[in-house]
């Protein structure tokens, strides 16, 4: 069998240590304990850096705070972004704290609560108006307060993002105002106690395909100019979405970012000229964090059941739902997957590597080509800084929490 590939996400690999912040894993394991998520700052400075070479010169990048909500990955992508974009009064208050200016600042979700409706009013933020019933609680709580809160109106549009993860457009969904009935919802907020600035298209997210990806966003550049013409004031934001992937599996190949920022110029320069007060942005979570972050958890047990090897560990779905499989995936697949202080050592067993809880769903591994692993290795996830830690049920037989740690 042959040895693990080079790390994905541009970890590197001094001898046989996988670093991580200019530290081995294993040295920060030890010291903060396992299970634990690390966050390499410089690999999501690095991502945020070749995204805006690749994509037209003054196209906003927002992060999606859903993906990782961890306080001080918020802080280090706020200096790095120009926007951020929330969906519960939690991450509205971990976006305030990082000193972003309230205008940069959107939330979005359906089920927003009257007292969240009143803390994104009073904070200044942008809220995305999910239906006509929130606009109206909205309208009334801004009365109340005597301000007139500022909205955008999140669109349901008629076509899909195809190849998606996750759809979040096109036929009925709980998310966004239906493409159709947004003329008559526009028509009456002009005459509500809110700020219309415009709208935020997004169809769904996972994309690894760049054409796909290309005609989504030609479909959205073209929906949001149609329903500029129905604006009760001049279109001053437009959110375009995002939905860009990133590889977890076997076969799957990275998205083009060259690509998409290549056939995006000229969309936003139609954008732009039909709406030529607005500023555009993509929203992205997954594809700035994801591949910047590991998950270690440390061999506690080995066991052989009927001629197939089990490594257990301390870690289990209750820290990484994704990373089991059960949190979308239809057949389960491996994550990459390493031993941290071997890297780059022949692999001479196949294992499967199982969590600690008391159910068959918590996999970590099936049937994974390692180096011989011995109780006290340290088991590394890759592809594990979106979606982990905040995405799982931690409290699942009263385990404690996974540590998390920027480097």
């Amino acid at each position: 069998m042959s040895g693990p590939a080079l790390p994905p996400g541009g970890f590197e690999v001094r001898g046989q240590e996988l670093m991580a912040g200019g530290r081995s894993v294993t040295e920060l394991a030890g010291q903060a304990g396992t299970p634990l998520f690390i966050y390499d700052g410089a690999l999501i400075a690095r991502r945020v850096s070749d995204l805006r070479a690749a994509m037209p010169a003054g196209l906003g990048l927002h992060y999606a705070i859903k993906a990782n909500p961890l306080p001080s990955v918020v802080a280090h992508l706020a200096a790095l972004v120009d926007g951020l974009d929330v969906a519960s009064s939690g991450e509205l208050e971990r976006a305030l704290a990082t000193g972003m200016a309230p205008g940069r600042i959107s939330f979005a979700g359906p089920g927003k609560t009257d007292a969240e409706l009143r803390a994104a009013a009073l904070a200044g933020i942008t809220v995305n108006l999910e239906s006509a019933g929130e606009m109206r609680r909205l309208a009334a709580i801004s009365a109340a307060l005597g301000i007139r809160a500022r909205v955008a109106v999140r669109v349901n549009p008629l076509f899909e993002l195809r190849q998606s993860g996750m759809r979040m457009g096109g036929g009925p969904r709980q998310f966004g105002v239906d493409e159709e009935m947004v003329p008559a919802l526009l028509d009456e907020l002009a005459g509500l106690s809110l700020e219309f600035l415009g709208f935020h298209i997004f169809a769904g997210s996972q994309v690894l395909n760049g054409e796909v990806l290309i005609d989504c966003l030609g479909k959205t550049v073209d929906l949001a100019i149609r329903l500029a013409a129905d604006a009760p004031a001049p279109v001053r934001y437009v959110n375009l979405g995002g939905g860009f992937g990133i590889p977890y599996f076997p076969g799957d190949v990275a998205l083009d970012i060259g690509r998409v920022g290549q056939a995006l110029a000229p969309l936003l320069d139609r954008a732009r000229a039909a709406c030529p007060d607005a500023s555009f942005a993509i929203e992205l979570g997954r594809y700035l964090v994801g591949e910047a972050g590991l998950y270690v958890s440390r061999v506690v047990d080995r066991k052989v059941s009927r001629g197939k090897t089990f490594l257990v560990t301390d870690g289990g779905l209750h820290h990484h739902l994704a990373l089991s499989g059960n949190f979308g995936q239809v057949i389960r697949k491996n994550y990459p997957v390493a031993i941290a202080g071997r890297m780059g050592v022949a692999a001479t067993e196949t294992a499967d590597i199982v969590g600690c809880l008391c159910t068959p769903l918590d996999r970590l591994g099936d049937n994974v080509a390692l180096p011989e692993t011995a109780i006290g290795d340290l088991v590394v996830v890759f592809q594990s800084g979106a979606y982990g830690a905040s995405a799982s049920p931690s409290g699942f037989l009263g385990h404690a929490p996974a540590a998390e740690l920027l480097v």
